[in-house]
């Protein structure tokens, strides 16, 4: 399946422009319909049905009374090309709606660096307090997440919560979280005067973000209910550098080029070469 090009799509407005300069996100409802968004569901519930994929599902094989064990996040499946569920991926990854809303918000055209797509199943741990671009690292400027619901997404399932206005602050250097309640191991703690609110989605929603925009979720608190999502993530053409394990990066075309690693300092003072985020 090849990168797709949509002429019916809801267009960035005034308003939403506002909101992701002054809060740092803005939502792009329906920006994929209920199909497209179910396409995505069912297919990547069927390859992680039996548990970690090889080669693509990160971590997974822990205490068999965690659900995320049997469904961790997938990462990166864009890249793999000669699946049809890659190919899948690659088409929403840099679907032209996408670039459309990216250039729309932003005023700049983007790159894609990566994909990840989320289960979380009832009962999931959720992610705590981060920022993206502590992981991504792009400069200049930041990356920006393009979060797609894949199922309706509430309180009572784990969805996202986004703290407004902190994108307008450093990169911090995070701490340890709470195992018991984050899946990841790093906490940035709530700035002091700012609150965190609830984004609620309906599948085919988009949710754009800003990289250095403070955000996370909590358990999927539902007996039934699955809080999947595809989550990508882009950088400006401008930028000159991002994390090296974001490369092959890929622009709307489709066309895979190469972006200079980044070799400064981080938040906290060392390079920090990590694993994808």
């Amino acid at each position: 399946m090849s990168p797709t090009a949509t002429a019916a799509c809801p267009t960035v407005d005034p308003s939403q422009k506002a909101s992701y300069r002054d809060q740092g996100f803005a939502i792009a409802r329906g920006l994929f319909s209920p199909g497209e968004a179910a396409e995505m569901r069912d297919t990547f519930t069927k390859l992680g049905r039996n548990g970690p994929v090889k080669d693509l599902s990160d971590g997974g094989g822990g205490p068999s009374d965690d659900p995320l064990s049997h469904w961790p996040r997938m990462m990166h499946p864009h890249r793999h090309h000669q699946q049809p569920w890659g190919r899948l991926a690659l088409a929403r990854a840099l679907d032209r709606r996408v670039a459309d809303w990216l250039t729309g918000l932003t005023g700049e055209d983007h790159l894609a660096a990566q994909s990840m797509l989320y289960f979380k199943p009832p009962g999931a741990r959720g992610q705590a307090l981060h920022q993206d671009n502590y992981y991504l690292r792009v400069s200049p400027g930041t990356c920006i997440a393009g979060w797609m619901a894949l199922d309706d997404c509430d309180e009572e399932n784990g969805t996202l919560c986004v703290v407004p206005g902190s994108h307008r602050l450093d990169i911090r250097c995070p701490e340890k979280a709470d195992p018991a309640l984050s899946f990841s191991g790093d906490l940035v703690r709530m700035p002091e005067g700012m609150h965190e609110v609830r984004v609620d989605l309906k599948a085919g929603d988009m949710l754009f973000f800003h990289g250095a925009l403070i955000h996370g979720s909590y358990h999927n608190r539902s007996k039934d209910r699955f809080r999947r999502a595809f989550i990508c993530h882009y950088l400006p053409t401008t930028s000159v550098e991002v994390s090296h394990w974001y490369m092959p990066i890929h622009d709307f075309s489709g066309r895979e080029i190469t972006v200079p690693g980044a070799t400064g300092g981080g938040a906290c003072g060392g390079p920090e070469a990590k694993g994808p985020h």
